[in-house]
């Protein structure tokens, strides 16, 4: 059997080293891009079999690889990937290819290095959605720490030794205190790291409650929610366009999928003990933030409080235990994917021209570039969560899910929409519409051909995933059964 997740693992990481190797340095800049670009197409070929392959009707691992690698302390190269992870390895591998075309002739300096950071880092994040086995998700999930805060401390703004610096401490301190929950398991699951084993487990809810929210500690941060979220803001700002893509799209998904994969399965009972805890701090997060987001005049800070809001909603979900509100989390973890990379893919294009994010700065700028309005407007309903875009779909999902738990939690969710298209449309009508305000703005050029591909694709996969989801959800069901089972049922 092909090793379909290997290669979705090594191959941009391979791919990534023979940029560095073959391409660095000024002169070789143009075949840096060009590995590079390969390497990210690779890499989203490989993983495509994935879906194509996958059968939606099992709830076991798919694609599973093993072998030992640290046989004396039972550690093993275990992947695998069933309804729940699938989605993300793919929504990783093409976000890869978009963060390469985008910084194609935007980095000028350090290409080389700047492509290979983004290649490594795809290779390391579909390992962690791929592991089986704790310690290689845990080496994998500190790994990707490294070319992130390469990105932003090297290709950052002004402040982008802090941001990377917060960003690294924040993830390193509450992954140990997920490390030692893992080597507890070990301990009691008869020396076995594998996620499977740890899910086996028998632990009094007390024991549970501490697992969990070591665990929480690790993932929390990753998400983030509420209030250890300060640190996104800061990194948001503060790196490039492709490293707010990422960051975006792909690393804030690591923190709810690890609630998923670990806590909710492992810790059952702490999970229907702590889901007021956990439903409380989603629920500051979604309304909160909203208007924290609401008085924002940075565009990309805006973004960043409009991406947690919205991170809000899937652990709002996760946490009411029913089919409804966990695939309406997924989906909107897929749908954020797309929508939150193409919000940051538009502020970057206005950056590239004006080296400003203030929304002061900018207005009337439909009137020089029409194309770029007409995108950035599909984004921004997407973002609000209009119907018939993908940003409705999961919001809706979730609303139904919680609605069957809460009718107040469902009350106070539903704000999300009202404050989501409150500081969406405010942004755009400043920046978009109006007279043109200044010679800056007068001067604009509109998007070019490799700008409107990009824009055109998660255009694309936006609309398609809001008018017909049926593609999306349909491998999840089965997946998200068995982890309802897993919940329900009492360890004590």
């Amino acid at each position: 059997m092909t090793p379909y997740l290997s290669l979705s693992i090594w191959v941009p990481i391979i791919a990534g080293v023979l940029v560095i190797l073959l391409g660095s340095g000024q002169d070789k800049a143009p075949l840096a891009r060009k590995l590079a670009l390969l390497g990210s197409l690779a890499g989203l070929v490989v993983a495509v079999p994935l879906y194509t392959r996958f059968d939606p009707a099992l709830a076991s691992m798919q694609f599973a690889e093993f072998s030992p690698w640290i046989p004396s302390f039972h550690i093993n190269y275990h992947l695998g990937i069933d309804g729940i992870s699938m989605w993300f390895i793919l929504l990783n591998s093409f976000t890869t290819v978009l963060v390469v075309v985008a910084g194609w002739e935007v980095i000028k300096d350090r290409p080389a290095q700047y492509m290979a950071a983004f290649l490594m880092m795809s290779g390391l994040i579909n390992g962690v959605f791929a592991s089986l086995d704790a310690i290689l998700f845990y080496v994998f999930f500190e790994a990707m720490l490294i070319p992130m805060f390469i990105i932003i401390g090297v290709w950052g703004g002004p402040r982008r030794v802090f941001a990377a610096i917060k960003f690294f401490l924040y993830t390193l301190l509450g992954s140990l205190l997920m490390l030692a929950a893992f080597i507890y398991m070990y301990l009691k699951s008869g020396q076995s790291f594998e996620i499977s084993a740890f899910q086996a487990l028998q632990m009094p809810l007390n024991v549970q409650i501490m697992i969990f929210m070591a665990m929480f500690m690790s993932f929390a941060v990753k998400v983030p929610m509420w209030p250890v979220h300060t640190w996104l803001p800061d990194a948001h700002v503060e790196a490039p366009t492709g490293g707010s893509v990422v960051l975006a799209a792909i690393t804030l998904k690591i923190g709810a999928y690890g609630f998923l994969r670990f806590n909710l399965p492992i810790a059952p009972d702490a999970a229907h003990y702590l889901s007021g805890f956990m439903i409380t701090l989603s629920l500051i997060a979604v309304v909160y933030i909203g208007l924290v987001a609401l008085v924002q005049a940075d565009m990309k800070k805006l973004v960043a409080y409009s991406s947690i809001s919205h991170m809000g909603f899937v652990t709002l979900g996760f946490f009411v235990f029913n089919q409804f509100g966990i695939e309406g989390g997924l989906m909107q973890m897929i749908s954020h994917g797309f929508v939150s990379g193409a919000m940051f893919l538009c502020i970057g294009v206005l950056y590239d021209r004006m080296h400003t994010r203030k929304i002061a700065d900018y207005g009337g700028v439909a009137n020089t570039m029409p194309k770029f309005a007409a995108f950035f407007m599909l984004f921004a309903m997407a973002n609000a969560g209009l119907p018939g875009t993908s940003g409705f779909i999961g919001e809706f999902i979730v609303t139904l899910g919680v609605l069957q738990a809460n009718f107040w939690y469902a009350f106070f969710a539903a704000t999300a929409l009202i404050f989501g298209a409150a500081y969406t449309l405010w942004m755009y009508k400043r920046v978009i519409f109006g007279e043109v305000a200044n010679d800056h703005v007068r001067e604009l050029k509109d998007i070019n051909r490799r700008e409107f591909a990009l824009l055109a694709i998660l255009a694309v996969a936006t609309l398609a995933m809001g008018i017909y989801p049926k593609p999306f959800t349909e491998p999840m069901h089965a997946s998200v059964n068995k982890l309802i089972q897993q919940t329900t049922m009492k360890k004590i």
